[in-house]
């Protein structure tokens, strides 16, 4: 090959130059892409083959997390169930000892202290009957009084 004659050829023939040595690395590149484009594919394959156990796993996982949380829910559920009916029975205990106490306590005090005197009249039966006999002499002795009175006049 002769030299370039003109710096147009010298230009044009290093143009050349370079354009062949870029189709050396464009041609080089490609059998890099065609192995990375394998190497992507066996990785693709690797991650589906990883990727049910994977989601098995998250499965797992979730339903697991799921009856924890119902086992959770119906724990504290009971617990507020038990709590409400417990303070639903104190409430419902000083309600009813304030209107024993109210409507039926008064009454039956009354009733209590009306019994006993019943029973004391009848552990002492003479007492009403020496009212009785002292009224009745009281009365003989003011008839007779007046009685007197009345015919000495």
């Amino acid at each position: 090959m002769s030299r370039p004659a003109t710096a147009r050829e010298a230009l044009v023939a290093e143009l050349l130059g370079d354009v062949a040595h870029l189709l050396d690395r464009v041609e080089a590149l490609a059998s890099r892409m065609e192995g990375a484009q394998q190497g992507l594919a066996g990785a693709t394959n690797r991650l589906a083959s990883l990727l049910k156990p994977f989601e098995d796993h998250i499965f797992a996982v979730g339903t697991e997390a799921g009856k924890r949380a119902v086992e959770h829910v119906a724990h504290r559920t009971n617990e507020i169930a038990r709590h409400s009916a417990e303070q639903q029975t104190r409430s419902m205990t000083d309600a009813a000892r304030v209107i024993f106490a109210k409507e039926i306590e008064a009454p039956l005090q009354k009733l209590g202290s009306s019994v006993e005197r019943i029973v004391k009249q009848a552990e002492r039966p003479w007492e009403s009957w020496l009212t009785l006999a002292a009224t009745a002499i009281s009365s003989v002795a003011a008839s007779a009084a007046v009685t007197i009175h009345l015919l000495g006049k």
